[in-house]
């Protein structure tokens, strides 16, 4: 269940979905064992999961989730020049 923004650095809680943005992240499992998030459908694993991640409105005008290997998913910066474009 989400509670509040993925910002670590945001308090702003979860109450609607029209309000922000939501990220879905499915978590699988790989060749040798280890969980992995990936997005990528095609994959011929079987999803053990999926989890759903939240930015608010303030957050996700900046900021974008990403999942790293080893890591998991954490905030990123959008460069400027795609900010414009969305």
């Amino acid at each position: 269940m989400i509670a509040k923004c993925a910002n670590p650095a945001c308090s702003t809680p979860f109450r609607y979905l029209h309000e922000g943005r939501l990220f879905r992240f499915e978590r699988g499992v790989s060749e040798k064992g280890q969980p992995f998030l990936s997005f990528d459908a095609t994959r011929q694993e079987r999803s053990n999961r999926v989890e759903f991640f939240w930015l608010c409105d303030q957050c996700s005008a900046r900021m974008t989730l990403t999942c790293r290997k080893g890591v998991g998913v954490t905030p990123s910066r959008v460069p400027s020049e795609l900010k414009a474009a969305s």
